[in-house]
């Protein structure tokens, strides 16, 4: 018997027929009803994962499939409501139009036996049998109520879009189901990544069933229309290619309605900005015979809806201008024709900078197919990709997973609630990245959401409770006793929405959205109602993070920037000296050691202070040549910035090795890595000494130098230590490093008195690493000279001290060694003496360390080249029984 057929004889049972009518995947419903089924004879919890590509149907079809399976065998728990079927949707758009369409197909008024709950809104009622969420709605649920009591299942939609809250959704409520046998889950993709999502809700290491159904798409034409220059620059996404995709929606859809009238066209652009320059540009060419609507997050909810809702018989033609928004969570009737700009807006995370943020890339081939397929669900269709075959070839197969590139402090903080600090024993579908997670819960413990184990605080499960980033809950918490919570919720608000501060400047924000000018100003309004009555609600349950001596009043002005700086004290941040429109723009210095600009033309130009709240990487001029941009931020004071992160202000006396070879110090009070005042003082002993250990540590023995004399001792001794070892000591510059005290006691302290290296010699610091009495024996190992047979004294070169196989040398004219026949040997005959013979002008004639074989062969060949140059010198024929001479022969 069908799904449809049992419906009938349930009370208050979905009529699937009539809901699924014209719909593909009605086709699966009894695969889907027989993939579940288990649960009505076993009473043990069913999971399965529905694989369909978009608009199938899934999302109409399998919640009512759900509700009418659960209605015939209803949990005992529930006898007295219906049980709820929760279906998560990763928009909020997207969950108020599958609530509006399921209820219109159902016949029932929105919020009965179908509704919905986004942020700030909700129709719902003790009847609602469906209710659609987004994500983080249901992440607040399981965290206040763990067990989900009263609801009979859950429903993950589009969980191939990897986003991080549906992401900690399947692993907790892979738990949950082990814990309640009657907990029915669905995780629901449009990719080929669905034998992942079945194992992960699978019972026993065996994997869910994973039920699909054929595309629904008809014919779809692909065109190529590549760009005559870039799409993206170092500032972003430049103004020539978009109005090269305006240029060609505008076109080819004036086209299509000339045979198709009803068609409607879907532009995909990557970002709020973007949407707006398009929509206007094909507006003007479009002329009033076309509708162009924006959709993306930032629009009211109102004009949200009506961009995804079918248009009457007499309304005119539309072109809908669209974020990914519309990519692959919702259906907008009526569209024959996709232009895509192939980009996207993703997270990123710099964990060098200690920014994130969206950043515009490529999108995945994977979204260009969903993109594609958007023409194509209701008839035949064309998509025209705005750029080239090689670059989609290029582009990643699939979407990164938020997970392993975003923030995760506020998933840091959902983990530690649910008793799975950093995600351990967690399954999810990636790991959190080790670094990322660490950094993450670094950030709670500092906010005191969590202790040094990882475990949630009081504090932390307020902060939970609080729809907004762990950093900007606490803001809220403490800034309402300073600025009041009317305020206070009104920054938190503004930075926690959608909104784009005009220049980066949040107070302009402000200002527009109080006016009432800003079109965003409804849906900031209620987030502002909600987060003063948590404000009240939490009253009490953080210890101001302010400093004792912080002012019991902000001024109006600095108010914004005050909580901002609450919520980010390491972005404070102070204007670098000299910089300003002359230098490409205004530079600032981040407590955090960050450099970042301006956008050009920002009306924050000028402000000594400013309290960042979003900074995200970027070159070229909006940059102002620091590789980062500041995108919202508020000015300040200093004050006002001390007041807000005291427990950055430090006051120390930072001594240094200066190039003049001479310890100097600065008395430096900081916040973070901005220097707030630097006054010279004298150190004391132990700065200077310090100073000195950290100069040489860092730039080696070379700081001090070593003279000619000292040099010479270093290499005796080197050569000593590699040729015989203990008790000679080891004098390559790690050793002597390691061992300062141990010999460079006395010259460290001078030094660190004020001493100038200049008035230091290495010569008998080294002298004191000579082992005793072996000492003694130095001059008899490792001669500073040799005697030759002219009576001379020839000083001995030894090698380099890092030199493993160096010999050491002696330069002589070679008139000086007549008749010596045996070759000198050092430290105990271990080593030869390496002749360097040279002319009597000191030019080399030859190398040897067996004189014996030289008078032998070689000589002759030298003689003869070099009597009739130096004639004035001795070249006899038999140099052995010759007499040593550094002279000339009138001298001899």
């Amino acid at each position: 018997m069908s799904p449809s057929a049992d419906a009938a004889s349930i009370a208050g049972a979905f009529d699937l027929e009539t809901i699924g009518a014209g719909l593909v995947f009605a086709e699966a419903l009894p695969d889907l009803a027989a993939a579940l089924a288990p649960a009505k004879s076993t009473d043990t919890a069913s999971a399965a994962v529905v694989q369909a590509p978009p608009g199938t149907g899934k999302t109409t079809l399998v919640p009512p499939l759900l509700a009418n399976l659960i209605l015939a065998n209803p949990p005992l728990s529930n006898v007295q409501r219906p049980p709820r079927i929760v279906v998560t949707q990763p928009r909020r758009v997207a969950a108020r139009s599958a609530a509006r369409r399921l209820a219109s197909l159902d016949g029932s008024r929105l919020g009965d036996r179908v509704g919905y709950t986004v942020r700030g809104e909700s129709h719902t009622s003790p009847d609602t049998v469906i209710e659609f969420v987004t994500p983080g709605i249901l992440l607040r649920r399981l965290l206040a109520d763990p067990g989900l009591d009263g609801t009979a299942a859950v429903v993950l939609d589009e969980v191939h879009e990897r986003g991080l809250e549906t992401d900690l959704l399947l692993g907790m409520l892979a738990e949950v189901r082990q814990l309640r046998g009657d907990l029915t889950l669905v995780a629901m993709s449009a990719t080929l990544d669905a034998p992942r999502f079945a194992a992960l809700i699978g019972d026993d290491g065996i994997p869910a069933p994973v039920v699909g159904c054929p595309s629904a798409l008809h014919p779809l034409e692909v065109a190529w229309a590549p760009p005559p220059s870039l799409r993206l620059d170092e500032h972003g996404v430049t103004r020539n290619f978009l109005t090269h995709v305006a240029d060609t929606a505008a076109a080819a859809h004036t086209k299509l309605v000339a045979a198709n009238p009803e068609a409607d066209a879907l532009v995909f652009v990557p970002g709020a900005w973007e949407v707006s320059f398009v929509a206007s540009r094909i507006r003007n060419q479009v002329g009033t015979g076309t509708e162009v609507l924006e959709l993306h997050g930032q629009v009211e909810p109102r004009e949200q809806d009506r961009a995804v809702s079918g248009r009457g018989p007499k309304d005119p033609p539309r072109i809908i201008v669209s974020t990914s928004l519309a990519e692959s969570s919702l259906t907008v009737p009526g569209v024959r024709l996709v232009i895509d700009s192939g980009l996207a807006r993703e997270p990123r995370r710099d964990a060098a900078r200690g920014m994130s943020g969206l950043v515009t890339v490529s999108c995945s081939r994977a979204s260009a197919v969903q993109r594609a397929g958007r023409a194509a669900r209701q008839g035949a269709g064309r998509v025209v990709r705005c750029y080239d075959e090689r670059t989609f070839g290029a582009a990643p197969a699939h979407q990164t997973p938020e997970i392993a590139v975003a923030d995760l402090t506020a998933a840091a903080l959902v983990l530690a609630c649910w008793g799975a600090p950093g995600g351990a024993g967690l399954a999810l579908p990636d790991a959190p990245p080790a670094a990322a997670m660490a950094d993450a819960q670094a950030v709670l413990r500092d906010l005191g959401a969590v202790d040094a184990a990882g475990a949630v605080t009081r504090l932390g499960k307020t902060l939970a409770r609080i729809p907004a980033d762990p950093r900007l809950a606490r803001a809220l918490l403490d800034g309402s006793a300073v600025v009041g919570a009317r305020t206070a919720a009104e920054t938190v608000a503004l930075v926690a929405g959608d909104h784009r501060a005009p220049g980066a400047d949040l107070s302009r924000l402000l200002t527009g959205l109080r006016s009432g000018r800003d079109p965003g100003e409804r849906r900031w309004s209620e987030d502002v109602r909600r987060m003063q009555s948590l404000v009240r609600r939490e009253s009490g349950a953080a210890t101001p993070a302010t400093p004792a001596g912080s002012p019991a009043a902000v001024p109006g002005p600095e108010a914004t920037g005050f909580v901002v700086a609450l919520a980010f004290p390491d972005r404070i941040a102070r204007r670098v000296p000299g910089d300003g429109p002359a230098s490409g723009g205004d530079r600032y210095l981040l407590s955090s050691g960050t450099r970042a600009g301006l956008p050009a033309g920002s009306s924050l130009s000028g402000y000594e202070w400013l309290a960042v709240a979003e900074v995200s990487r970027a070159q070229g001029r909006d940059a102002a040549g620091t590789g980062a941009v500041i995108r919202s931020a508020a000015p300040l004071s200093e004050d006002t910035a001390e007041a807000a992160a005291g427990h950055l202000l430090t006051d120390t006396v930072e001594a240094s090795f200066s190039s003049a070879g001479r310890v100097t110090a600065r008395r430096e009070r900081r916040m973070g890595a901005i220097v707030l005042s630097s006054t010279p003082v004298g150190p004391s002993a132990a700065e200077g000494r310090a100073a000195v250990s950290r100069a040489l540590a860092a730039e080696g023995l070379g700081v001090i130098g070593f003279s000619p004399a000292a040099d010479s001792l270093r290499r005796r001794m080197a050569l000593l230590h590699r040729e015989l070892g203990a008790p000679w000591p080891d004098v390559s510059e790690p050793a002597l490093l390691a061992r300062l005290e141990d010999w460079l006691s006395p010259e460290l302290q001078a030094l660190a008195g004020g001493a100038s290296v200049n008035g230091i010699d290495l010569t008998e610091p080294l002298r004191r690493l000579l082992p005793w009495p072996d000492a003694a024996k130095l001059g008899e190992l490792a001669p500073e000279r040799l005697a030759v047979p002219s009576g001379s004294q020839v000083r001995i070169t030894y090698p380099e001290v890092d030199d493993d196989g160096g010999r050491p040398v002696v330069a002589v004219k070679l008139q000086e060694c007549f008749g010596w026949a045996e070759s000198p040997r050092l430290v105990q005959g271990r080593v030869p003496v390496l002749f360097h013979l040279l002319s009597p002008a000191r030019a080399p004639l030859a190398v040897t360390d067996d004189l014996a074989s030289f008078w032998s062969g070689p000589y002759l060949q030298v003689r003869a080249q070099m009597r009739g140059k130096y004639p004035k010198h001795p070249w006899p024929e038999d140099p052995w029984s010759a007499k040593a001479t550094a002279k000339t022969k009138a001298r001899m």
